[in-house]
């Protein structure tokens, strides 16, 4: 979520260089072919070899320090966030009128008659068909008429050229094209920025970056968790290992970016505006060289790490020229160029923070860590001259399996050689065996996804075998799908909250400045209706209360709220008005959805409402279709066909999960919160594809849920066996707030553990036992919220106490159940996004697809 942090001292510290590796055993090659630099006690001198042939260079030439320190920003950036709990602060009145409360409980609903025009869905549904292309479109026409269209968007498109698509806005380039433009972007494992003349070197080009894990910045211990975990995990940045300059780039260079496309951009510079010379970076996630093309430029390769010794590596095949470096650090580097005539391009190393090529000089260069030695020398050396240029990624459902290809297209010398990408720890789990049997000895360490493992092919097949296919609106387990039988008892306390709860004021409650607010209330409601209909199984209740929520939901449907949402012209998406200058002018309005932070968060809700009204009420879906549609194609447009909306603007399909963070500049790039939210979207999504019959839609959803559990388990939420996250912080359980450079325990609006837990809880859905397994919810309520524990749950106040005994559902549901059943039991407990009836209903459910035998809950009240 992108909520403001509460208030703490923010400090700046920098990573001392922890070791440097003592002088290596030169390579054994003739002088004629080799430019050594050694290290000296206190500088670094250049050394001249001897021999005739080789290149010439001053006698000596004295450097200051290495830049090996790099720092560490460790407070929260808040521009555009509020300083607001995931809860309205509205009171929810209380009902003055209550509804007829049915005089059959219990009974089954084949023997009440059904109003005309509602369904009974049980929802046990799985697709009857299976999905060749499950990326189809949902819609090609532009969004519905009562979204009005604007061209002002407050952000403007700073750089980007010759872009008529729409352009993502949540995706790992974005600092590219933001404020300074001077901020990383991680394709992983690798990292570049702009240097803007910083840097020891002062250069105006690209650095480079791989940080190992030895470089890594941790906070303070929290003793009072069981295991003393840090509070976070910050990788430096600011190292330039290497840069990609020229000699022409001064305090007149621009940078530009093109092609902007789901898994990659294009970053150029130039040294001044329309000028036809410039280097080209094609930046493509888990990409295995950072590749740079010149055009009419002498290249600069820099090192602000210093270079201790380059050597003439000879030529892997022909047109390609390589050298081998070694940096003060001690990590060795490959350098690849290749001139656009086939020449040899001559490079020289000039100091020990320059490697030099000719004037004038049109070709590719690439440059690649190894960590591997020969072998990985081998790897690299069988991709050198190929690089990817763009991602896709497509897939097929049938049955409950789920098979997704990422393929990436390429450029360069040779396309007939197989690209090296990197893939993360989820990818490796889930790998066909083609893609298993393409997987090298190469590693390097990511800034938060573990260690990335360099795979020769072009494209890559996952499999997820067990599809959420069953998953419907009632209670689910993967054991046992979903519970559609209750006993009498529970129906009975589930239907005593409900007769008062659904006669609540859903229009007061959601009639609010905030999508996100309102969509939570929106979907409370849908969900305490779906439950007195096929639960409770008292259709006339059901309908008196969908009347209403369906005039709640009109409010939004034709845009009427008290902040329409228009169609942004400029990025290509639905925002909401309110932080336009007329309005409020305020970037942090509404958690900064009109810069497009969070909207898996906010229209997920949204649609998993509809999706209830659509199935109770198949008429109500011919006038708000195209409504609902417009909220999933901004989040999770699936088609390049779709021309008013970027693919997948929320999902990133290379990392397995969301990132909230919009348009907004972060030193640290894109990040996400509620790990649990992002899996309520794709679950909306699924049910809404069900209602309305997109069949790909539904497939889509169920294998973003797969892949969602698989990488919220690896990245985000921590049993005691994880081995991607540091061993020193997986103590904490959750993530908290995960970026692209950083994993802090904490959110941004607090720093309590129920808040930090439970921000990857809510909302207590299906969907939340899939993500969350039974050990890993054992394992965090031990630590956090037993009686004993740091914040025994018994302890807490306020809507985060019933977010935590729904989650504790999962795996003690009679628990849950007593406590939400207890005659003592407090609305106060219910933020305003939940009720007590789901809760009821949640626990119970969960309750008998736990018990195989069958046994009645026990019931604490009357």
């Amino acid at each position: 979520m992108a909520y403001q942090p509460f208030a703490f001292s923010a400090y700046l510290v920098t990573l001392a260089f922890l070791h440097i590796n003592p002088v290596r055993s030169l390579p054994q090659v003739t002088a004629a072919l080799s430019t050594t630099l050694s290290l000296s006690s206190d500088s670094f001198t250049l050394i001249q070899p001897t021999s005739s042939g080789a290149t010439q260079l001053p006698s000596s030439i004295q450097a200051t320090k290495p830049g090996t320190i790099g720092s560490i920003p460790t407070s929260l950036e808040t521009e555009g966030y509020l300083a607001s709990q995931p809860f309205a602060t509205a009171t929810v009145t209380s009902p003055t009128t209550p509804y007829r409360t049915s005089g059959f409980i219990g009974t089954p609903a084949s023997s009440a008659s059904r109003p005309s025009g509602t369904a009974n869905p049980q929802v046990n549904l799985i697709a009857d068909n299976d999905v060749a292309n499950i990326f189809q479109p949902i819609d090609t026409n532009p969004p519905p008429t009562q979204i009005t269209s604007r061209g002002d968007h407050p952000v403007p498109t700073l750089g980007i050229v010759s872009q008529t698509s729409p352009i993502s806005t949540n995706k790992f380039y974005a600092n590219l094209f933001l404020g300074s433009q001077t901020n990383g972007v991680w394709t992983h494992p690798y990292s570049v920025s702009w240097s803007h003349g910083s840097g020891n070197v002062k250069s105006w080009g690209m650095s480079i970056s791989q940080i190992d894990a030895y470089l890594r910045a941790y906070g303070p211990q929290d003793t009072a968790i069981p295991g003393s975990p840090v509070q976070y995990v910050i990788n430096p940045i600011g190292i330039q290992s290497l840069v990609f300059s020229a000699i022409e780039l001064g305090s007149d260079t621009v940078l530009t970016t093109d092609t902007v496309e789901a898994f990659s951009i294009n970053a150029n510079l130039q040294p001044q505006a329309g000028s036809t010379s410039r280097i080209q970076f094609p930046l493509v996630q888990g990409m295995g060289f950072v590749t740079a093309i010149y055009t009419n430029l002498q290249p600069a390769v820099q090192s602000g790490v210093f270079f201790k010794d380059v050597i003439n590596s000879g030529s892997p095949r022909a047109g390609i020229f390589k050298y081998t470096a070694t940096l003060a650090d001690g990590n060795e580097w490959l350098i690849y160029a290749i001139s656009s005539d086939g020449t040899d391009p001559g490079f020289v190393l000039t100091s020990n923070t320059l490697f030099q090529g000719p004037a004038g000089w049109s070709g590719t260069i690439q440059v690649a860590k190894n960590p591997a030695g020969a072998s990985g020398e081998t790897d690299f050396d069988q991709s050198a001259g190929v690089y990817a240029t763009a991602g896709s990624v497509g897939g097929s459902v049938s049955g409950d399996i789920g098979t997704y290809q990422i393929s990436w297209t390429k450029a360069g010398l040779s396309t007939g050689q197989p690209l090296l990408m990197f893939a993360l720890p989820h990818h490796l789990s889930s790998f066909d065996s083609t893609t298993t049997a393409a997987a090298t000895d190469i590693s390097l360490t990511t800034t938060t996804k573990g260690n990335a493992t360099a795979v020769l092919a072009d494209s890559w097949t996952m499999i997820e075998s067990a599809l959420p296919v069953s998953m419907g609106f009632s209670p689910w387990r993967p054991s046992t799908g979903s519970q559609t039988e209750y006993s009498s008892s529970a129906v009975s306390a589930i239907m005593s909250a409900a007769s008062s709860e659904v006669n609540q004021d859903m229009g007061a409650q959601s009639n609010l400045d905030s999508m996100y607010y309102a969509g939570k209330a929106l979907s409370k409601f849908a969900s305490i209706i779906y439950t007195i209909n096929n639960i409770g199984n008292d259709p006339i209740l059901a309908q008196q209360g969908l009347s209403n929520l369906k005039v709640a939901y009109a409010l939004f449907a034709t845009n009427s709220q008290i902040y329409p949402l228009v169609y942004d012209t400029v990025w290509g998406g639905v925002v909401s008005s309110a932080s336009y200058s007329y309005q409020t002018g305020n970037s942090g309005a509404d958690f900064g959805n009109t810069y497009y932070n969070d909207h898996h968060f906010h229209y997920g809700y949204f649609i998993h409402a509809a999706a209830i009204i659509g199935s109770l009420d198949s008429t109500w879906l011919a006038q708000n279709k195209n409504w609902v549609n417009a909220l999933v194609r901004d989040v999770a447009n699936p088609s390049l066909e779709d021309n008013y909306f970027p693919f997948s603007r929320s999902f990133d399909w290379y990392h397995g999960h969301s990132f909230a963070k919009g348009l907004f500049e972060s030193g640290d790039s894109k990040d996400e919160e509620s790990s649990s939210e992002d899996v309520m979207f794709a679950y909306a999504m699924k049910m809404w594809g069900q209602v309305v019959g997109d069949a790909a839609m539904e497939a889509r959803g169920n294998l973003m849920l797969s892949v969602l559990a698989r990488s919220l388990q690896h990245y985000f939420l921590y049993q005691s066996d994880n081995t991607v996250q540091p061993a020193n912080f997986i103590a904490n359980k959750v993530s908290g707030i995960l970026f692209e450079n950083k994993i802090d325990h904490t959110t941004y609006f607090g720093g309590n553990y129920e808040y930090t837990q439970g921000i990857h809880m809510v909302p207590l859905q299906p969907c939340s036992a899939l993500s969350r397994t039974t050990q890993f919810v054992t394992e965090e309520w031990d630590t956090y919220f037993a009686e004993g524990a740091v914040a025994p749950a018994s302890d807490i106040t306020g809507g985060w106490k019933g977010i935590l005994y729904a989650n504790l559902a999962l795996i003690d549901p009679q628990a849950s159940f007593d406590f939400f059943s207890s005659g003592s039991f407090d609305p106060s407990c219910l933020d305003g996004g939940a009720s007590q009836t789901w809760y009821l209903a949640f626990a119970a459910g969960e309750k008998f697809g736990a018990d195989a035998d069958g046994v009645e809950l026990k019931l604490t009240c009357v």
